[in-house]
């Protein structure tokens, strides 16, 4: 189990507390009624997600990649790029049906990819001989920075408006299909056969 007797300014003590914020905002929404307030903790948890990937990609994340090895770095950089398509996709419209069942699995990843950073990453980096007092204040200052200006876009938020709204699943995108009676399935081309999934 990971010893958390940190000092406030040690760059893991910020990130858990980001975390905690995230998972105390995902709760919240569980227990949300109204459609209005739902959509109030979307932006709020999307906003604080943006930030804290940013931070992590930018300063925490180089910091301890050779240390903590690439294989659990790579998957934790993944997660973070499924996790920025799905905020990508949030971000890109309120209206969207599936929003709910979207933010739902976000942050269901979010969850898990928190429990192997905290249990995984975490235990590994704090071997590191490194401030990470000095980290944590480059850290703050750049979540500060962030809050002002505002997080780039970044590669996933630039796919999922190349896509121009045909990001939906394909169950939900042939449920739209069949409610508007037009049909968008191409007939099969010489040569190839439709997958089945059982």
């Amino acid at each position: 189990m990971f010893n958390w007797l940190l000092s406030e300014k040690h760059a893991m003590t910020i990130l858990r507390k980001d975390h905690d914020g995230v998972k105390a905002i995902f709760d919240k929404f569980k227990k949300a009624e109204s459609p209005a307030k739902r959509k109030a903790l979307i932006r709020q948890a999307v906003s604080a997600l943006k930030i804290h990937a940013a931070v992590e990609e930018e300063i925490f994340y180089p910091a301890i990649r050779s240390h903590v090895g690439a294989d659990l770095m790579n998957e934790a950089d993944e997660e973070h790029h499924v996790a920025k398509l799905l905020i990508a996709e949030l971000d890109r419209s309120a209206e969207d049906d599936h929003r709910d069942a979207k933010f739902t699995v976000l942050a269901e990843g979010v969850r898990h990819h928190i429990k192997e950073e905290e249990g995984e990453i975490f235990p590994k980096a704090k071997q590191l001989d490194i401030d990470f007092e000095k980290l944590g204040e480059r850290m703050v200052a750049r979540k500060k920075e962030l809050l002002e200006t505002g997080v780039s876009l970044d590669a996933e938020h630039i796919t999922i408006a190349k896509a121009k709204g045909k990001t939906d699943s394909s169950a939900a995108a042939a449920r739209r299909r069949k409610t508007s009676g037009t049909s968008s399935r191409k007939p099969a081309r010489k040569g190839t056969r439709h997958a089945h999934i059982h």
